[in-house]
């Protein structure tokens, strides 16, 4: 893990330029995350962290990559599903598809993944209430919440440590060629932009010009089976219980193409690696944010 790395990860994630997971190690989610800052910034977009960019970042150096933090009874809570059935038809039994474990928790709390804690921390490190344990700085500065959302997605907001304050975004862009979505506000300029999946061979990206119906915040799943080419005729529908391990994750956004939206993940990790069935999937807290930032009827353009 590179220490010079997570903190311009840390600082990016802030600022609305996800680099994906917190974990101090270089790669394509972070070179879009750069070159979505460098954007913003005025800056050559090189994906690299070059001289003007750190420069850039300096102005943020207060920001630590790191923080302490003391565990609490109400941040280990459940309720935990472990092992998680694969089968739709068992996870429609489910009261809810939760985190399997406390650490899995923790790490989608803090942006990041159950072996970066490890290692920040090590693999003895009790998660039990009162012990002190090392995070990426992923605390956001406000959680004061627009008092007219639901508790229920008031409180998600929360554990995701998604900060209240963001900019308001008047355009989505999700462009295909850099695997990322981008928010523009009214005067077309880049106010964030996050990494995401987006689309397979067999289900690709639909091209065109859409717009973002509503959001569904922790929403059920209808499991239709009709609609996924990779999955046996035998299989019947089921509806799926809310939960950050749920298909969609936290979050569904409806679009006005029918069947397509954007959502969450129960994998933060595959954002940006792995195939969709033409979706648009975030990690669970880039979704969460997003929300924030966009309104219905907001455009959302689709491009090569």
């Amino acid at each position: 893990m590179d220490a010079t790395i997570l903190h311009a990860q840390v600082i990016l994630d802030h600022l609305g330029f996800s680099p994906g997971v917190l974990d101090g190690k270089p790669g394509q989610s972070l070179t879009a995350a750069l070159k979505g800052f460098q954007e913003s910034r005025g800056l050559k977009r090189t994906g690299t962290l070059d001289t003007p960019t750190m420069n850039a970042l300096r102005v943020y150096r207060a920001m630590r990559p790191v923080r302490e933090l003391r565990l609490t009874a109400e941040g280990l809570a459940g309720p935990f599903v472990n092992p998680l059935p694969k089968a739709a038809s068992d996870q429609a039994k489910l009261p809810a598809l939760g985190y399997r474990n406390v650490i899995e928790k923790l790490a989608e709390m803090f942006h990041t993944t159950p072996a970066v804690l490890i290692a920040l921390n090590s693999p003895q490190t009790r998660l039990v209430p009162g012990i002190i344990v090392r995070f990426p700085n992923a605390l956001p500065s406000s959680r004061a919440y627009d008092a007219k959302l639901p508790d229920h997605w008031r409180k998600t907001l929360a554990s995701l440590n998604v900060d209240a304050s963001q900019p308001v975004g008047a355009k989505i862009v999700v462009d295909k060629s850099d695997q990322v979505l981008r928010v523009l506000d009214a005067k077309g300029k880049l106010v964030a932009q996050f990494q995401a999946t987006m689309g397979s061979a067999r289900d690709p990206l639909p091209i065109g010009r859409w717009k973002v119906q509503g959001a569904s915040y922790n929403p059920e799943f209808h499991y239709n089976p009709d609609l996924f080419w990779d999955v046996k005729d035998s299989v019947k529908d089921a509806l799926l219980p809310p939960g950050p391990n749920g298909p969609v994750g936290v979050i569904w956004f409806d679009l006005s193409k029918p069947h397509y939206g954007i959502h969450g993940t129960p994998e933060p990790s595959t954002i940006g690696r792995a195939a969709s069935h033409g979706c648009i999937r975030l990690t669970n807290w880039d979704a969460a944010r997003l929300s924030l930032m966009i309104k219905p009827g907001t455009p959302a353009i689709f491009q090569e």
